[in-house]
Formats: C-alpha cells, sequence, structure tokens
C-alpha cells in the first residue's frame, strides 16, 4: 500500500510561484516504479491531469493550460516528487492532487488521465489572488 501525502499550497498572488511536494511512503517510488501525476480540481470544475512523470525514466507530461509555467521532477532519495508552478494566474485556482500507479508505459495524453492511478492523497489547496 502506497500513502501519498502532497504539501506547499497557500495563497499566492498573480505572476508569483509555489513549489508542490508530494511524499510517498510505504513502497519507494523507485522501488515498484511508480509513475505520478499531479491533478487540480477547481470549485465547480472536473479535476484535470496538469503534469505527470514516469518511471523509470522520469520524462514529464504537461497539460497545455501549464506547459512552460510548471515543472515535474523526482527526488528518489526523499521519495518526492515536486510540483514547481512559476508565472502562476487566478485560473490556477484549485485543489491539487497527486497520485500513483504502478508503471506501465502509456501514450503521452494517458499519463494525465486519472483511471490509470490508483493511490490518490489528500489534495492541498492552492489559491492564486491579488
Amino acid at each position: 500500500q502506497l500513502q501519498l501525502v502532497e504539501s506547499g499550497g497557500g495563497l499566492v498572488q498573480p505572476g508569483g510561484s509555489l513549489k508542490l511536494s508530494c511524499t510517498a511512503s510505504g513502497p519507494a517510488l523507485t522501488e515498484d516504479y511508480f509513475d505520478i501525476g499531479w491533478f487540480r480540481q477547481a470549485p465547480g470544475k472536473k479535476r484535470e491531469g496538469i503534469s505527470a512523470i514516469s518511471a523509470p525514466d522520469d520524462n514529464a507530461y504537461y497539460a497545455a493550460s501549464v506547459k512552460g509555467r510548471f515543472t515535474i521532477s523526482r527526488d528518489t532519495a526523499r521519495n518526492t516528487v515536486y510540483l514547481q508552478m512559476n508565472s502562476l494566474e487566478p485560473e490556477d485556482t484549485g485543489v491539487y492532487y497527486c497520485a500513483a500507479s504502478a508503471s506501465i508505459s502509456y501514450s503521452a495524453s494517458t499519463y494525465l488521465s486519472d483511471y490509470i492511478y490508483d493511490y490518490w492523497g489528500q489534495g492541498t489547496q492552492v489559491t492564486v489572488s491579488s
């Protein structure tokens, strides 16, 4: 069983930055090769996949809405995946979740689909507002 805990959310002004963390406990993220995805859900909207990192090759995938502004990375020693978010916009407001899936090779778009993920964190709130 894998447990995921997100942290790093908060209130930031438009144009600001935040760095989210997703820390796993249970099997190591590389021991069993877990793909990690980041999702967000804004009030009244469907949950959307915004970024993912595959294992073991650490290929990164991004939704068009965040490409060029967000960067996903993995620190295997800390069993943690990060999401660096720059140039934040009010539209980035929402609850951010990380999720893990035992690694299988997927197409790029599939990594941003929630149905492939088996384990989910509780989420962290990100609010972008002046």
